[in-house]
């Protein structure tokens, strides 16, 4: 079983920093592709960035590019999410994500595991 548990969140003013957290229980985060996803009130959720599992590949969305970076630690079963520059535009419940295989996707169908979520806000 695959439960991921996101940390960080919290309220940050325009050209700020925050560091996400997503920890996963079990022996087998190693094997999984991860990814970060978020949802703005009244707006679907949306893709914002996915690592393999080996670290390998990564994939952006573009409207975070440049100033998001994804990572993760499979010692610390843990994947990060820096995220640089904040604009109020990035004001969402971000969730954290889990699939088996290497593909990197940008598509939620495709991840099996989900957290429950952190809420970043950003004040302007």
């Amino acid at each position: 079983q695959v439960q991921p548990v996101e940390s960080g969140g919290g309220l940050v003013q325009a050209g700020g920093s925050l560091r996400l957290s997503c920890a996963a229980s079990g022996r087998t985060f190693s094997s999984l592709t991860m990814g970060w996803f978020r949802q703005a009130p009244g707006k679907e959720r949306e893709f914002v960035a996915a690592i393999r599992w080996s670290g390998s590949i990564t994939s952006y969305a573009d409207s975070v590019k440049g100033r998001f970076t994804i990572s993760r630690d499979n010692a610390r079963n843990t994947m990060y999410l820096q995220m640089n520059s904040l604009k109020p535009e990035d004001t969402a419940v971000y969730y954290c994500a889990a699939k088996w295989g290497g593909e990197v996707s940008m598509t939620s169908d495709a991840y099996g595991y989900w957290g429950q979520g952190t809420q970043v806000t950003v004040s302007s």
